[in-house]
């Protein structure tokens, strides 16, 4: 059994640059395999829009590729719609789809979330450098948290969407409405316009699939947690408390959650108590959407699902976060009962 709870990895501002692409939840995604919900166009029209975005970008017209100095400025799409519709699966097949004609090097995804931390530890100088090359950059769960990221994402999009890189994000917040509720938006509204004005706005409309005909899961008893831990591969499993977790969490940067779970197949995580500070519960978030995205099996003992977070943070201004880890761990548990 791997003892999680003891790991405290090492990443160096290179290695954050490095395998920017879909994680294991969404290898085998493509758009011939999303499946949009009929009682909803946009859904359908959102995969066609972005399968077309994906098929050019990089291209001229005829099929020749753009790498000569000189070339047109990059497109923006951006994806807005709720939590549970699709993006990211959308946004992971056109990756798969561009990465049929594009280099390796030219093309990446991360969440919005994980490109703050690049530039934060790169510097905005060589973190636009690195990526000045890429043809096509994703960017899941696109949000302005603060003035700080705000600023960063400005500057960041003005020095590389000119020089030609095309850009497709998804967000649960449309455009001209990014950071309300969270800081004063009414100063950084020259900020906020110089981003939304690179994207064409592509909305996405629809019902939380994870939910579709099912009530949500909730955690395990003792019984059926043990049960479930057995039928694990020992050696790649890992059980820890909420309590450890959350030590664990303020001592791991979030940049680290995916080499903190290197190796882990399983996650165990055991008595959950509701989390009344923000800043903890905003780190467990981050650290469930790692888990989710990674393709990780987990279970959980403890609190219900619905007392986790704080009913003022639930209905606030990060709620769509708090929805987002909500739906993802009903699915965790969901899976890990049926498993």
């Amino acid at each position: 059994m791997i003892d999680l709870a003891a790991r405290r990895p090492s990443l160096t501002p290179q290695q954050l640059t490095q395998g920017l692409k879909p994680s294991a939840r969404f290898e085998g995604v493509s758009f011939g395999n999303f499946e949009p919900n009929a009682a909803y166009p946009s859904q359908a029209q959102a995969r066609d829009a972005l399968e077309a975005f994906a098929a050019q970008a990089g291209r001229q017209p005829g099929g020749l590729r753009l790498f000569r100095r000189g070339k047109p400025e990059g497109k923006g799409i951006y994806l807005d719609g709720g939590f549970g519709v699709g993006k990211t699966h959308l946004l992971a097949s056109a990756y798969h789809a561009a990465a049929r004609h594009l280099e390796p090097s030219k093309i990446a995804l991360m969440s919005f979330q994980e490109l703050m931390y690049v530039i934060g530890a790169l510097g905005m100088e060589r973190a636009a450098g690195a990526f000045k090359h890429h043809e096509l950059l994703l960017i899941d769960e696109f949000e302005l948290d603060d003035p700080g990221n705000t600023h960063m994402a400005n500057t960041f999009l003005a020095q590389l969407m000119p020089s030609g890189t095309n850009v497709i994000a998804t967000s649960n917040t449309e455009p001209g409405a990014l950071g309300q509720g969270r800081f004063n938006a009414s100063d950084f509204q020259r900020q906020i316009k110089g981003i939304s004005g690179r994207f064409d706005n592509l909305g996405i409309d629809g019902p939380d699939y994870r939910q579709r005909g099912a009530a949500p899961a909730q955690v395990m008893n003792a019984e059926a947690f043990e049960r479930w831990a057995q039928r694990q591969d020992q050696d790649t499993l890992a059980v820890l408390t909420h309590r450890q977790l959350g030590r664990l969490l303020l001592e791991v940067h979030p940049s680290r959650f995916a080499r903190l779970l290197s190796g882990v197949a399983a996650l165990g995580l055991t008595d959950l108590v509701p989390m009344p500070d923000q800043n903890v519960a905003l780190r467990f978030v981050h650290f469930i959407d790692k888990l989710y995205d990674l393709g990780l099996k987990a279970a959980f003992t403890g609190t219900p699902l619905g007392q986790l977070f704080d009913e003022q943070y639930r209905h606030g201004a990060y709620a769509k976060k708090y929805s987002r880890a909500l739906s993802r761990l009903s699915e965790l548990l969901g899976e890990a009962s049926a498993s």
